[in-house]
């Protein structure tokens, strides 16, 4: 229940706050989280990022401002944290699909993203294994791309670069450059979520040189949670980390560190029942 009242009193301050800058410290601190693990708790609980809520709320509390009252548009839009009206209009009529002006108009329709809210989940049908393991820093060889999570983004673009990957020999050259080590990594690197993006590597961990075309980087040592998925892909890794963020992170002393994370696919059929891969997530112990 702890984790769940933090989650609360996080989502009253956030509600608290809509119309001030947003303060990530001040918003974990009330989640008693470090900002990273609190935002990416966030993020896999509800599938959507911290900043994504507080926008689409804002807008939301904007429309209804505009459709009670006669207050200037300009007022508004300043008040919910934007610069100038062209940059509130661009994104109320995104949100909205109408101009902050049309939205006066009696009987026009508005769209409402409601306050979200979390309740306690009684499953305990099904045990949760994991191992801790301390891995020293390691060099990985492979392609990146950045991307936004903004809207899920993320999730669609990642599917499309391993598809590209594979058609194009990335593959092969990647399985060459590991030599004896024919696992490969997905990694989510640089998580940025105040500009709501992360690098996203297909990679594998080698000592060789990046070849033209590739890059290289060196993945820092770390505690990690290991967390292995039994199933096709991509429905069983998914289902891990759910649980990962909705039962274990909240059962246990440990929160995520901030550094990347990764899957790790050996080698296999990923549409076969029997397909086993794992999910490392970097880890330390709450004081």
């Amino acid at each position: 229940m702890e984790w769940l009242n933090r989650m609360r009193d996080a989502l009253d301050y956030m509600e608290g706050h809509m119309t001030q800058p947003v303060n990530m410290d001040e918003i974990a601190k009330a989640a008693c989280s470090s900002p990273f693990h609190f935002q990416r708790m966030f993020n896999l609980l509800t599938g959507v990022t911290v900043a994504e809520y507080i926008r689409k709320r804002r807008l939301t509390l904007a429309a209804q401002e505009l459709a009670m009252t006669p207050v200037r548009v300009l007022d508004v839009a300043l008040k919910y944290g934007y610069d100038s009206p062209e940059a509130f209009a661009k994104a109320f009529r995104k949100a909205h699909g109408i101009t902050p002006s049309a939205a006066r108009e009696p009987g026009t329709v508005l769209k409402a993203f409601p306050r979200l809210s979390f309740h306690l989940s009684l499953k305990g049908d099904k045990e949760m294994d994991y191992r801790i393991v301390h891995k020293e820093a390691f060099t990985v060889v492979g392609k990146t791309m950045r991307t936004s999570c903004r809207d899920g983004e993320n999730l669609r673009k990642i599917p499309l670069f391993w598809l590209e990957c594979n058609k194009d020999g990335t593959y092969d050259k990647l399985l060459e450059l590991g030599g004896s080590v024919h696992d490969l990594l997905g990694i989510c690197a640089d998580i940025n979520h105040e500009q709501e993006t992360l690098t996203y590597w297909i990679a594998v961990e080698s000592g060789e040189p990046a070849p033209e075309g590739y890059s290289s980087t060196v993945i820092p040592a770390a505690t990690w949670a290991v967390f292995t998925s039994v199933g096709p892909m991509p429905h069983a890794i998914q289902s891990v980390w759910a649980r990962i963020f909705q039962e274990w992170f909240p059962g246990t002393g440990y929160e995520h560190s901030g550094g990347p994370e990764f899957e790790l696919y050996p080698p296999g059929d990923p549409a076969s029942e029997d397909y086993r891969c794992e999910i490392w997530i970097p880890v330390l112990k709450k004081s």
